[in-house]
């Protein structure tokens, strides 16, 4: 408790001394051309005569308008320039508070190196920031070059957003790196290795189709310095912490004009993942995202590869990661790539839990080890045989194999039951797609694209009890000792085919045309029994457990969708013809066929480049896995019976969006909000059976079960030295469930709040302090539920001296729930002190992780029939010492 008093102190001095410091004055005008026009996107840059002092720069608005916050009583060199005009400078005082209009005068024949020097050039959808006038040099990756980069933000998981919206592929050099994701790239690129960071909205893969593709993605470029276009760097660092914790982590990176190497590898047992689910989703593959959205969702039963790199609170962890990324230029028409991944963890988990039933309470303590191998590779071929046609020839190949061990000692009124099981997972995931683009003239465009997917996953799992278990729900024979043994198969083909024309009447009206066919085979067998003491097996079969299902759906669809542009409105609307046919092949043949309509809009309002206005609608479909269609029993845990329903059929659900944007470096301003609303027209349900904790549960279609709406807004301000955030957001949801053959209606109300001001001096400490606050409102028909969650943090980042970075991050989480007389808290913290002189390259840093030596997380859940108070464990405080190489 000292220790942490002592921080708020600290904290309280550095903030002061920000303040006492910060003496500042505001100049501020406008930039137009001989014609008083304004001109947007402009480069005003404050050079100081103290060379100790940072550049300042801004870059003007929509209207013209610029701002800079000068050192007061400092001398300046100011110049403004902006493309194809001559750049203009003058000399100033920074004596108060001053407006200065500026005139540029047209320069038809300005050379490009003039551009270049220009911190920050907009081109239509491009953002080009130059990065060496951002930095200090004290930056270490490419996270730190992005967080000092304007309208750029970085998330403590690797994400990056610019001007609010998320950036969805990562390139260097155009090439994309380990698949396009963000985390592997921001937390290993070294910062000194990058020149430019381009920032491209509206990005297509396919550079002839970004004008008809409608697509939403943004992509960031990084690009080099011309001496590591043909070099090898990357660093080393090895760790050794208190106790027996270690860490050693490498980037190794080749680049030259034609072969890119890059090389990432981790060894930890701090519970660090450098592969986590976001990474994987990244990975997933597939066709580009032009040839998708045609309003159908197909949940197979495949192999979920992403179970297994899920972030976890835990108290033991091993981590062996390695990945190669390699990118060859064959000549100009040719480029292949490819990379592989190899992931490797051991895992423990601690929880105990308290769950409060309608009738009695359950005590459970719950302790889990996994061990999780994941393989991935791709490899990919690109031909581009002229400026506007390209192909894509891509395969991908997945393989897991886990092994998860669970024991749990549960008590319901001093009866203790422990119960432990083994589940053996192996999967096999492979991939193939070929796509074709084509610019037949200005007017038509096609693309072709076919894929084929094999998944097979076959886990087995074992459960052991020294109590029988769902009793009434299984047969199961009496013993001492009880084993229950599942195998389970599940194998998915699918094949898809798409073609897409896309006709360019003017540049005012565009019709495009799909159609497409996609067919899906799964196979999904269960066969459960008891092992009995004598070597021999009491199959369930008899009893109705056992599955045999063969699987079969086929999509064959059209699309056509008409756009259109009228001054600042951007509309396209249009629909699917789905015409589905699905085979159900177990005890009995079932053919069905259904034809949907899944109609959609779009429409833009661009009020301008900083401004617009987005709205969506759309229409979908949703098919299940064959695991909801399985006919018989099958066990889906210790606690639990499943049957699926062979009646199921398509979910049917409105979407609809409005987003708006609005972005000012001049005001400081950035501002995003945004509706999104989902409506269940059908939708599928379980319909859960009690009796005590065990759960006999089924699928049932049901009329209108769900609506949800989310509000949301993200507001960023700027004044002076300080960024100042608030970001709200809204859920409210409601919805049906069965519970002992009742329909009950539940609503969720969710508010959630987050105050923040960060400090954005040049030579102190830049410090994040925010307040969260979250309060639920949760009823259903027999009972409500009201609790608030508090979290106020602080976040440090303090370059000093020269060469030290100090890093420091907190967080208080304190939960309420008034109607059940809860209350948890609990304290988290991390500090990082580093040291590199500019002229070596060894590296030194220390870093304390769980700083307060917290033991446990507590927190709280509760639904229709259950309410749940869980301590979560988690590892011990981390000291460790790291000794860093840059090569």
């Amino acid at each position: 408790m000292i220790l942490k008093k002592r921080i708020v102190i600290l904290l309280c001095f550095i903030i002061g001394i920000c303040f006492t410091n910060a003496q500042t004055i505001t100049l501020k005008g406008s930039v137009n051309d001989s014609l008083q026009n304004p001109l947007s996107y402009a480069n005003v840059i404050a050079k100081p005569a103290d060379v100790s002092n940072n550049l300042q720069f801004a870059i003007t608005d929509d209207e013209g308008f610029y701002k800079l916050e000068l050192l007061k009583n400092e001398n300046y060199t100011i110049s403004v320039s902006y493309l194809g005009y001559k750049t203009t400078s003058f000399k100033f005082t920074a004596k108060g508070n001053t407006q200065q209009h500026i005139i540029l005068k047209e320069a038809p024949n300005q050379l490009q190196e003039v551009v270049i020097e220009m911190p920050v050039t907009v081109k239509e959808d491009t953002i080009t920031y130059n990065t060496n006038k951002f930095v200090t040099g004290e930056e270490r990756k490419l996270k730190n070059v992005l967080k000092k980069l304007p309208g750029v933000e970085v998330d403590k998981n690797g994400g990056v957003t610019v001007q609010g919206k998320k950036v969805t592929t990562l390139l260097v050099e155009g090439k994309k790196f380990f698949g396009g994701g963000t985390k592997l790239a921001v937390e290993n690129i070294p910062a000194n290795a990058i020149d430019k960071v381009q920032v491209i909205d509206n990005y297509s893969e396919i550079a002839f189709l970004k004008n008809v593709s409608d697509t939403d993605e943004m992509a960031m470029n990084i690009l080099l310095k011309e001496d590591k276009k043909q070099f090898a760097f990357g660093d080393i660092e090895v760790g050794k912490g208190n106790e027996d914790f270690y860490r050693t982590h490498s980037n190794l990176f080749y680049y030259s004009p034609k072969t890119n190497v890059n090389f990432i590898g981790n060894l930890n047992n701090t519970g660090e993942k450098t592969f986590t689910f976001k990474d994987y989703m990244s990975f997933q593959g597939g066709v580009s995202a032009i040839l998708k959205g045609d309003g159908s969702i197909y949940n197979v039963s495949g192999s979920d590869f992403s179970q297994f790199l899920e972030t976890q609170d835990l108290v033991n962890s091993t981590n062996k990661f390695g990945a190669l990324n390699i990118t060859k230029v064959v000549n100009s028409k040719l480029d292949i790539s490819g990379y592989v991944i190899f992931s490797h963890a051991k895992n423990e988990t601690l929880i105990e839990s308290v769950n409060q039933y309608s009738a009695f309470i359950e005590e459970k303590e719950n302790i889990t080890s996994s061990r999780n191998i994941l393989g991935i590779g791709k490899f990919n071929l690109e031909y581009t045989p002229t400026s506007n046609e390209q192909w894509y020839f891509k395969t991908q190949f997945k393989k897991t194999d886990n092994l998860k061990s669970n024991g749990i000692i549960s008590s319901i009124k001093s009866d203790y039951r422990t119960i432990f099981s083994e589940n053996l997972t192996e999967a096999t995931y492979l991939n193939q797609n070929i796509e074709w683009h084509k610019k037949l003239s200005k007017k038509h465009t096609f693309s072709f694209a076919a894929g084929a997917t094999f998944d097979e996953n076959n886990p087995t799992t074992l459960w052991e009890t020294n109590q029988a278990i769902l009793q009434g729900l299984i047969p199961i024979e009496d013993s001492d000792t009880y084993k229950l043994k599942q195998l389970k198969e599940i194998k998915n083909t699918s094949i898809n085919t798409i073609f897409k024309h896309y006709w360019v009447l003017n540049n005012f009206n565009h019709i495009y045309t799909t159609i497409g066919n996609k067919y899906v085979n799964e196979s999904f067998s269960t066969d459960d029994s008891q092992q009995l003491e004598d070597g021999t097996e009491n199959s369930f079969s008899s009893s109705g457990f056992g599955n045999e299902l063969d699987y079969q759906l086929n999509d064959l669809f059209l699309g056509v969708h008409y756009k259109f542009k009228v001054g600042i409105f951007e509309l396209k609307q249009g629909a699917f013809l789905h015409n589905y046919n699905w085979n159900l092949k177990q005890e009995q043949i079932i053919k069905r066929n259904k034809i949907v309509i899944l109609p959609d809009f779009l429409a833009t309002i661009k009020f301008s480049n900083s401004k617009k206005l987005k709205l969506n609608y759309q229409l979908k479909s949703a098919f299940s896995n064959a695991s909801k269609l399985a006919n018989r029993f099958y066990l889906q845990s210790y606690n639990s019976v499943y049957i699926g329903n062979e009646n199921l059929e398509n979910e049917l659900y409105h979407t609809a969006r409005v987003y708006y944007s609005r972005f000012s470096l001049y005001r400081g301003l950035m501002l995003f909000g945004g509706v999104n609303y989902t409506k269940k027209v059908k939708g599928i349900q379980n319909a859960v059976q009690f009796e005590e904790t065990n759960q006999f549960i089924s699928p049932i279609l049901v009329n209108n079960p769900e609506e949800r709406w989310n509000f949301n807004l993200n507001v960023t301000k700027k004044i002076k030295n300080i960024k100042y955030g608030l970001n709200t957001n809204v859920l409210t949801s409601k919805y049906l469930q069965n519970i002992n053959s009742v329909f009950v209606t539940n609503k969720s109300n969710s508010y959630s709040y987050t105050l923040s001001a960060k400090t954005m001096f040049d030579k102190f400490p830049t410090i994040e302090a925010g307040f969260e606050q979250g309060i639920g409102n949760y009823t259903s028909s027999n009972q409500t539920s009201k609790f608030t969650t508090n979290k106020p943090y602080v976040n440090i980042d303090y370059d000093f001296l020269e060469g030290f970075i100090f890093s420091f991050d907190y967080e208080s989480y304190n939960y309420q729930n008034k109607t059940f007389n809860q209350n948890n808290k609990y304290q988290i913290a991390n500090a990082t002190l580093s040291y590199k002189n500019e002229d070596s390259a060894w590296s030194f840093k220390i870093d304390a992780q769980n700083l307060f030596d917290v033991k446990l997380k507590n927190q709280n859940s509760f639904s229709s029939y259950i309410i749940s108070d869980t301590k979560t464990y988690i590892l011990p405080r981390i000291v460790m010492f790291t000794i860093g190489y840059n090569l």
